[in-house]
């Protein structure tokens, strides 16, 4: 299949399509007139990779899932390196929550002080 048709069938653009490409993500085969081929396999990948990007990976945290589908499994989060990269986003998620936790304690202060001045000025 062409870069379009494949773009189509996993619900990305073409220039996602060559983006994962030129990320190494994706290694189509080159016709004799030099156009890239795609097969379901990729349809899978780019599916795969969009999921992924959609959840705050990046695309090079996206490599060990990739791996573990050319290794033949049904999922790509069944090995240990994909299990590792959920892990390490998770703990990316966590730091982030810590941060806005304490952003959203420091407005609070913030606003119950203006408020409270506000009230005082009356």
């Amino acid at each position: 299949m062409r870069i379009g048709d494949l773009a189509a069938a996993a619900g990305v653009t073409v220039k996602a399509v060559r983006y994962y490409e030129s990320q190494g993500l994706l290694k189509p085969r080159r016709e004799s007139n030099g156009y890239r081929a795609y097969d379901a396999e990729d349809v899978v990948i780019v599916r795969e990779v969009k999921a992924l990007l959609s959840l705050g990976l990046t695309a090079e945290q996206t490599y060990p899932f990739i791996e573990c589908l050319r290794a033949g499994n049904d999922r790509a989060d069944v090995c240990p390196a994909s299990l590792t990269a959920y892990r390490i986003r998770i703990a990316e998620v966590d730091r982030r929550i810590a941060e806005l936790t304490e952003l959203r304690g420091k407005l609070t202060g913030l606003l119950t002080d203006a408020e409270s001045w506000r009230t005082k000025q009356r």
